[in-house]
């Protein structure tokens, strides 16, 4: 009886999130949640994709895209006011944060009524954060607990190691960990039969 409610419980957050997408592909299950909190923001996702974390759009002009073979563990919160960009074949591990901007002001003269204008249905005021896309190559694998900073570009076939904080770009086919992430070692090809 528990699973049987845990799958009505999945396929009606699924049919819930897909009014929040702009685009889902064929086979693709949707379990996390979905907010696209500006009318314009564009949320695209391919086929075959697992989505069991948070994915936000913040902006008209934000653009969040998931290519094809896609996993996104539970726990992860992806957040984007700019463009994030994910390749196809990615598995990003669960309890992962990964966003394109400070979404704050640095200034605090600029972030005190931040609070207040969200207890009163405002919009966030944009203006003077820092915004940078993010882009996570295919094949990449992002462990656990990583965090994922703006302006960053994670190469294709790449490992993040778990609990990493990057804070900038990642070369193909390596290893990267820590914090800040430093490359451990190259990633080579397997032997041929």
């Amino acid at each position: 009886m528990i699973s049987f409610y845990r799958y009505l419980r999945a396929k009606f957050q699924h049919h819930r999130n897909l009014r929040s997408l702009d685009s889902c592909g064929s086979d693709t299950i949707l379990s996390g949640n979905v907010e696209s909190r500006a009318k314009l923001a564009k949320i695209l996702i391919g086929d075959n994709c697992l989505i069991q974390g948070h994915l936000v759009a913040e902006r008209d002009e934000s653009v969040l895209k998931i290519g094809d073979r896609v996993s996104i563990g539970g726990g992860t919160v992806i957040d984007c006011a700019l463009s994030i960009t994910i390749d196809s074949d990615v598995m990003i591990s669960y309890g992962c944060t990964i966003v394109d901007s400070d979404n704050h002001s640095i200034y605090p003269e600029l972030r005190k009524n931040d609070v207040v204008n969200w207890i009163n249905g405002k919009n966030h005021n944009w203006e003077w954060v820092k915004k940078s896309p993010v882009k996570i190559g295919k094949s990449a694998w992002i462990g656990a607990r990583s965090i994922i900073l703006k302006g960053v570009s994670i190469g294709e076939g790449s490992v993040v190691g778990m609990g990493s904080v990057v804070t900038k770009d990642v070369p193909e086919r390596v290893i990267v960990a820590g914090n800040p992430a430093r490359i451990i070692c190259e990633i080579g090809y397997p032997p041929k039969s």
